[in-house]
């Protein structure tokens, strides 16, 4: 079976030296016996490469190439990588894709035109990287009724936090860090600021709910406003903070989903899941509760999920799995501010003793609350709606509220 690699980068070439050097291991698990990378387009030259024969500049060439069965997505973004997708399947040939960004804006669409032309669109590595997680959800817990899917699904921020809580280094030396270590990106925003995590949950969610969510639909917060004051009252208080993506079943018709900095009990599994790691929890209303845990990124554990799918599409030639989700309904995403949870407040004060007492009595005494340092304090609310929430904050006058979080609640 030919394929064609689109993208020479970070996954694209994981995915040709994944194919390249475990070949004969890899051909056996296809029906035919072959799995050989017929094109890899990139603009690029890599010449001092032992394929460069392989590389075309031209996508034309690859779709007018009636022998290619599988076209492998690792271009990023949306275009011209949906363009590609589209008239790739529509030419008859399945695609896989590691594309979080087009699988969380076009899933949908082209999962659809995949159906109509009876063939296959699988984005395993889109999600959890090297962790197994789209196909346990579709085929092996497909037998329950999944009502919350909760995770660390950004390794980038998950370091970050790591080196502030156990190096007790700053926001700004961690995130240097991590782009020293290959981690973070030159321009670090789609991690740091959670749109990484975001469109990660949108796919999930679109999974296990049926229906299409649209990354504008989902409330996302970034970690760059977190300071060392943060991580030391959240540790206080018997939590750590994570950047969590949560997504829960409200009603029949109705879900929340959110991606957000957020304290985590010290006892909850998710605290102890540090550096890159990534982790998903899942719950179904047969299994309870599953995790999943793994390197959530890198060049190798990307790939070997991509081509995991290569070979499912091998297998999968002459009839197209039953996979994907229908389309989006309005408000099915509910209001983020609707949604229950308690949350982590750190103030300034002059007198932290009144602060305390006016605190408790606008909270109705149901406040954690920490010890005083160099002027600041923290506490954690009774658990209620952000909107409620946020009135409530209005009321203080004692101290000023610099900074506000949400916890992680495991049954609201």
């Amino acid at each position: 079976m030919n394929i064609a690699v689109l993208g020479h980068g970070t996954v694209g070439s994981g995915v040709v030296e994944t194919i390249e050097s475990k070949n004969k291991k890899l051909s056996d698990k296809t029906p035919d016996n072959s799995i050989d990378i017929k094109y890899i387009l990139d603009l690029n030259d890599f010449p001092e490469l032992s394929y460069c024969d392989k590389f075309t500049k031209d996508f034309q060439v690859i779709l007018n190439d009636e022998s290619v069965k599988v076209v492998v997505e690792t271009i990023g973004g949306i275009n011209p990588a949906f363009e590609y997708t589209m008239q790739a399947i529509q030419k008859g040939k399945s695609v896989v894709s590691s594309n979080k960004e087009l699988v969380a804006t076009k899933g949908f669409e082209i999962l659809k035109a995949a159906e109509e032309n009876n063939v296959n669109y699988f984005f395993e590595a889109s999600v959890g990287g090297g962790i197994p997680i789209i196909r346990p959800i579709s085929n092996c817990l497909a037998a329950n009724k999944i009502d919350r899917v909760t995770g660390i699904l950004n390794g980038t921020t998950n370091f970050i936090f790591s080196k502030m809580i156990d190096d007790k280094m700053s926001f700004e030396e961690a995130l240097k860090l991590a782009q020293d270590n290959g981690y973070a990106e030159k321009d670090p925003t789609d991690d740091i600021e959670g749109f990484d995590a975001m469109r990660k949950i949108c796919i999930l969610s679109s999974l296990c709910y049926g229906h299409h969510i649209y990354p504008k639909e989902v409330y996302s917060e970034g970690i760059s406003k977190i300071k060392n004051e943060d991580i030391y009252f959240a540790n206080d208080l018997g939590f750590v903070i994570k950047l969590i993506a949560d997504s829960q079943k409200i009603e029949d018709d109705k879900i929340q989903v959110i991606t957000a900095p957020m304290l985590v009990d010290k006892h909850n599994q998710l605290a102890n899941v540090n550096g890159v790691f990534n982790a998903v929890l899942v719950n179904g209303d047969a299994t309870g509760e599953v995790l999943f845990y793994g390197k959530g990124a890198g060049k190798m554990p990307t790939a070997s999920a991509v081509v995991a799918d290569v070979l499912d599409c091998a297998n999968h030639l002459k009839k197209r799995k039953n996979f994907g989700w229908g389309e989006h309904i309005d408000n099915f995403v509910a209001d983020y501010l609707d949604r229950k949870s308690a949350f982590y407040l750190r103030a300034e004060t002059e007198n932290y003793q009144k602060s305390v007492e006016e605190i408790q009595q606008i909270f109705e005494g149901k406040c954690t609350i920490s010890e005083e340092k160099n002027g600041q304090f923290a506490f954690i609310t009774p658990i209620d709606t952000e909107r409620n929430i946020e009135n409530l904050k209005s009321k203080i006058k004692k101290s000023s509220i610099v900074a506000i979080l949400r916890c992680l609640e495991e049954n609201v």
